[in-house]
């Protein structure tokens, strides 16, 4: 297969996944990307002595990430170094009300338990539930490329996807085992990642609940981009040519199909493009109109996930009172979440996340200093200025203050933003959004945009505006089902 030549536009997960697999089959491939490192929203900087990972900071499912390099006969612990976290991370209610989630799950029923009458058992209900719904929906579900609803015709798949509460909201699903408001909160939460409300979000996506809890809270020691560089690594293993600050400028086609792919640093030519960049983007500024898939229309009804407003703080201190991953709930939801999804402002309290690498990792900041990110979720679509920014930062390190009793401010020895325009500006992000398209109901598998283009027989698309979905798991698997059927089409 080397004289089929595959083009990726776009280095991050899904890209250098896609690459990967392609390279794997025989293509000769090659990577292009548009910023002067690979990674996409999961690069990392380090100033100061600080290490950042500018995006995601989540490690969880564990065994998707090592299922993908045991498919190329790697193994993580080839490439980095795994750290289960105890506790997982905590929820910050208020001063002296935090609450750590235990890694042992005996544990953690006796503090459901403490909480909620009861509450210890159903817990072990609703993961047995949730189990089955991550075996069936990571393993089998996600794979499907969506291109056809035949795809789930098969009797037993049918049955399968009945059973894990498509139909059902993860709102009511929760409500079925707890009342309890702190334990109705904590188990909605990994639910946000996906970019809807737990009204409007599956009850199949309590798998996440089993990702959370059964699977664990881990940390690549390095950092998130310590997968990246794994990534990298095997994908040159295998042959795979990358070219940063390499923006691709237009897509070029004649006849329904692609014919090269112009960037600044010159024209690639390639049999098959896999383009694992914004997809909006591709659409409307790198092809010509009548080689679009879809209408202006029909991205303006999409329902996009949350964008974030993100800041990277270098600290002089140890920052008492804080873990690994801390999630501030000291306010009311509900006010937050309406400015995000159904009267999109900036909020006036948000909830906010705060994650603290330097607890786990001495690496990563300079002796007698934390390394503090912080994220706030909000709308995509709007407008960002420094006076926001600085805004909310006051904000919301006024609440971790009174709360922990640190002194932060007086101890920033580094400090920088990052929001919806940077997002535009250096990653083509339709509507600013840092996490994809929203895991609704309507939007879930044969009814998300295409992975394939339908006008040009040799452009694909991969990531998290197609299947299967926003998530770095999600993202590794959508890199792996375009290359499949990539290879079906041009053995």
């Amino acid at each position: 297969m080397m004289d089929k030549k595959a083009l990726v536009i776009g280095s991050g997960f899904a890209g250098l996944s896609a690459a990967i697999a392609l390279a794997s089959k025989g293509f000769e491939t090659t990577i292009v990307e548009k910023n002067n490192s690979i990674g996409g929203r999961a690069r990392q900087f380090s100033e100061s002595g600080f290490t950042f990972d500018m995006g995601p900071s989540w490690y969880w499912m564990p065994d998707v990430f090592e299922s993908f390099f045991n498919r190329f006969g790697k193994s993580v612990s080839d490439y980095y170094e795994l750290i289960r976290l105890d506790p997982s991370y905590q929820v910050v209610y208020g001063k002296g009300e935090e609450m750590p989630i235990p890694a042992n799950m005996g544990e953690l029923e006796a503090l459901f338990e403490s909480i909620e009458a009861g509450a210890g058992l159903k817990l072990r209900e609703f993961l047995k539930q949730a189990a089955y719904k991550y075996e069936v929906g990571i393993n089998k579900l996600v794979y499907k490329p969506g291109r056809s609803v035949t795809e789930f015709a098969s009797v037993k798949l049918l049955a399968d996807v009945l059973r894990m509460d498509v139909f059902q909201s993860m709102a009511k699903h929760v409500r079925k085992f707890f009342k309890h408001p702190k334990l109705i909160e904590l188990m909605e939460f990994p639910v946000l990642f996906l970019g809807a409300l737990p009204e409007n979000t599956p009850a199949l996506y309590s798998l996440m609940n089993y990702a959370d809890m059964s699977l664990g809270t881990w940390y690549p020691k390095g950092g998130m981009f310590k997968i990246v560089e794994a990534m990298a690594a095997l994908a040159e293993s295998l042959g795979v040519s990358i070219h940063t600050n390499c923006e691709v400028l237009a897509i070029n086609t004649q006849g329904g199909k692609v014919t090269n792919v112009q960037t600044i640093k010159g024209d690639f030519e390639a049999d098959v493009v896999i383009a694992g960049a914004d997809y909006h983007h591709v659409e409307t500024k790198l092809l010509k109109p009548e080689d679009r898939n879809y209408s202006a229309k029909y991205w303006d009804s999409r329902v996009m996930a949350p964008s974030s407003l993100l800041y990277y703080v270098g600290v002089k201190g140890e920052l008492d009172g804080l873990l690994h991953h801390n999630l501030f709930f000291d306010t009311d939801f509900a006010p937050h979440a309406k400015a995000i999804y159904t009267d999109p402002k900036w909020p006036e309290r948000p909830l906010f996340y705060a994650s603290l690498t330097s607890k786990t990792d001495a690496t990563v900041a300079p002796a007698g200093h934390e390394n503090l990110f912080l994220l706030i979720p909000t709308a995509p679509g709007l407008k960002d200025t420094e006076e926001i920014r600085s805004k909310y930062f006051d904000l919301i390190v006024n609440r971790m203050e009174d709360i922990t009793g640190n002194s932060i401010k007086d101890n920033i020895v580094y400090q920088r933003s990052f929001a919806h325009s940077d997002f535009v500006t250096d990653y083509h992000s339709f509507k600013g959004n840092a996490y994809g398209l929203a895991n609704t109901l309507t939007q879930t598998a044969i009814l998300k945009p295409a992975l394939k283009n339908k006008r040009l027989n040799n452009l694909f698309y991969t990531g998290q505006l197609t299947v299967p979905g926003p998530g770095v798991p999600p993202s590794l698997i959508s890199g792996l089902v375009v290359a499949e059927e990539v290879a079906k089409e041009f053995k």
